[in-house]
């Protein structure tokens, strides 16, 4: 045996150690399927694992992470992010998962400092994804929707109307396994020019990209891009406002904003730059709306047709909305909240739901071009009692439940598939999904 560092510490002992930490977010039950969606178990176990050493979700080296299931669990599955071997005419694939509003509402922000002080300060997020956590790493590649400014240090934490909340709620959303997120709401502007760099650097500083909202023209203009099995992904981010706040005279390019010309112009410049599937998120809607508007659908008809704009994924009506599928090519109307403190005593029924979608993209019979076949939804619910968001059908299947909180879970479930089917999109399913006996599958 090879010993590293000391006498004591072997490689073996080290990968070994290194894989408990991977696999205590990534689980392997005995019912894999109702955590990976159904898609190769082990594959999608595999990536799960990768990117919990990407995110930090625990603190040994990334790179010895890596190698544990590159080198060690299955030699010859190609890590998540990296091209598999060409395979003679095989065409590529990758998937994508999305989400609805983050927004850390004042009682969500005292939940965070509670996990914080029982681990020695700060503000701690990472409990309230930890159930969600696998199934978007699971994902090749996961976007979430930023709404809020993040603090630069936290000495000017603020809630509703005019948000910017701690910092450390970057850190959680890369330990929930997201690349990436969206950044252009109608909050993006509440800590003004000064909050949406703070909230940018402390993106960058957790290693998630971002889209929608700028430092400097020079960011404004350039390429969000990334990589998803080998594939060049492009993201672009749009919000229709600002709260009535307006952008400075001299940073009209700090918060990018929904003008459909402006959209199919930068979509074009995103294509040149070498993206190969381009993802539009739109910040728009009627709150607690669960039908889209005549303006979103228009503007959906309008961007779709495109040959620069593959997919079209929205926010902001705090509820759940429909998926709609144009011609190939589809809508994500509205993902409902992801997490926030919004619930039907303020606000609408579903305002607790949300939906985490993973859409299959696959290579058409030109290389080079990629069409969305599937839309795969997991409903979720945000727990009020500490805030953590919940798998809906994992939580129905908890034994014991509470006749109540088995009711107040179905009746979510029931919200989030109606709305979400209603205009009966070919290619849309349900992930993780109810059995008779109530079990997932």
């Amino acid at each position: 045996m090879v010993e590293l560092l000391t006498g004591s510490v072997t490689i073996r002992g080290l990968l070994l150690t290194i894989f408990r930490g991977a696999t205590s977010r990534c689980p392997l039950r005995p019912k894999l399927s109702s955590i990976y969606g159904g898609k190769p178990q082990v594959t999608r176990w595999v990536r799960c694992v990768v990117r919990a050493a990407r995110s930090g979700g625990f603190t040994l080296s990334r790179g010895l992470a890596a190698l544990v299931v590159v080198a060690v669990l299955l030699p010859g599955h190609a890590k998540a992010g990296v091209a598999p071997a060409d395979h003679a005419g095989m065409p590529r694939t990758f998937t994508l998962a999305f989400t609805g509003d983050v927004l850390s509402h004042a009682p969500v922000t005292r939940q965070a400092a509670a996990h914080g002080a029982a681990g020695g300060g700060g503000y701690d997020y990472r409990p309230m994804f930890a159930a969600v956590s696998p199934i978007l790493m699971a994902a090749d590649l996961a976007i979430c929707h930023l709404e809020t400014p993040l603090s630069r240090d936290n000495s000017d934490l603020s809630s509703w109307p005019l948000f910017n909340v701690p910092f450390e709620l970057a850190d959680a959303l890369a330990y929930a396994g997201y690349a990436g997120c969206s950044t252009a709401s109608n909050h993006a502007l509440d800590a003004r020019p000064e909050g949406v760099a703070a909230t940018l650097d402390h993106l960058d500083r957790a290693g998630v990209g971002h889209a929608g909202t700028a430092r400097a023209a020079q960011e404004a203009a350039s390429s969000r891009l990334y990589e998803a099995r080998g594939v060049t992904v492009g993201h672009l981010s749009y919000t229709y406002g600002l709260n009535g706040l307006t952008l400075p005279a001299d940073q009209p390019w700090a918060v990018s904003l929904i003008d459909a010309v402006r959209i199919l112009i930068e979509a074009h410049r995103l294509r040149a730059a070498g993206a190969e599937f381009v993802v539009v998120s739109l910040h728009w809607g009627a709150e607690y709306q669960s039908s889209p508007t005549a303006e979103q659908v228009t503007l959906a008809h309008q961007l779709l047709p495109s040959p620069d704009i593959d997919l079209i994924v929205g926010h902001h009506a705090h509820v759940v909305q429909p998926v709609e599928r144009i011609e190939s090519e589809y809508v994500i109307y509205g993902l409902g909240n992801f997490l926030s403190n919004q619930s039907a005593a303020c606000c609408a029924a579903g305002a607790q739901d949300g939906v985490i979608v993973e859409v299959s993209v696959t290579e058409g019979a030109t290389p080079g071009t990629f069409v969305a076949e599937t839309v795969t939804f997991t409903p979720t619910w945000v727990d009020r009692r500490d805030y953590k968001i919940l798998p809906v059908a994992l939580a129905l299947a908890e034994p014991d439940l509470d006749p109540g909180r088995r009711a107040t879970l179905q009746a979510s479930w029931d919200r989030s598939v109606g709305v979400l089917t209603s205009l009966a999109a070919p290619g849309l399913r349900a992930g993780i999904v109810q059995t008779n006996a109530g079990v997932p599958t």
